[in-house]
């Protein structure tokens, strides 16, 4: 079966805003975010690609373009499921704010039962982007064969779901997983198991440098901003 790469889509104004962005429409790639997604096609320039899938969402669009751009012969497809979590009413508020409601509670140590107000709940979001991942298996296997590589531009908490799937971790360890924006995670799916090749690799290693503020006990809810 193929081999999948998952790219985060690169930093947005909303990470460095400290914002929530689920699904608010015309959240971008910051400046870091654009140059991010500029050194994307010479990182991933060994890696012969059969298809590029993408969140529609705009930071992840903007973050393929440039390998899009290099390589002529790629079209990406759209797929709504692996889209970002849909955080209803909590989406485009201050996560700074978040952190004091009971419900992060909730997401940080059981988020198989965590359901968002006027959202989803994080078990339909790692089950709509996992199905998406399984029909996609199967399309780019029929399409190009059992040793094809493939890419999907998605979200931090939908990769972390997708990771968590693929070693058979309960959705309840998935905040244990980190991905920093425009890392790319590699999986390799087999008949009987997949492989984890790749966890959130960026190339850089100044986001493991001490910082200045001790690193918050919580995992980031929506992936984080990544190196200052």
């Amino acid at each position: 079966m193929p081999t999948l790469i998952l790219v985060r889509h690169g930093r947005s104004t909303a990470n460095t805003e400290g914002l929530l962005a689920g699904w608010t429409p015309g959240v971008a790639l910051d400046e870091r975010g654009a140059a991010q997604a500029a050194a994307l096609p010479a990182r991933l320039a060994e890696l012969p690609i059969s298809e590029v899938v993408t969140s529609p969402l705009q930071r992840c669009e903007e973050t393929i373009r440039p390998l899009l751009d290099a390589r002529p012969g790629l079209r990406a497809h759209t797929d709504e499921r692996i889209g970002e979590c849909h955080y209803g009413d909590w989406s485009g508020r201050k996560l700074a704010e978040l952190k004091d409601e009971p419900l992060m509670e909730v997401v940080q140590a059981h988020p198989s039962a965590a359901a968002f107000p006027g959202g989803e709940s994080m078990r339909s979001m790692q089950t709509r982007a996992a199905e998406a991942v399984r029909e996609w298996n199967a399309r780019v296997e029929r399409d190009h064969g059992a040793d094809a590589v493939y890419l999907m531009c998605s979200h931090g908490d939908i990769i972390k779901s997708l990771v968590a799937d693929a070693l058979g971790l309960h959705l309840d360890l998935f905040q244990r997983i980190a991905v920093e924006p425009c890392s790319i995670t590699a999986i390799r799916y087999t008949r009987l198991r997949p492989f984890l090749l790749r966890l959130g690799d960026t190339g850089d290693f100044a986001s493991l440098a001490p910082r200045a503020e001790p690193p918050a006990a919580d995992a980031p809810v929506g992936g984080g901003a990544g190196a200052p």
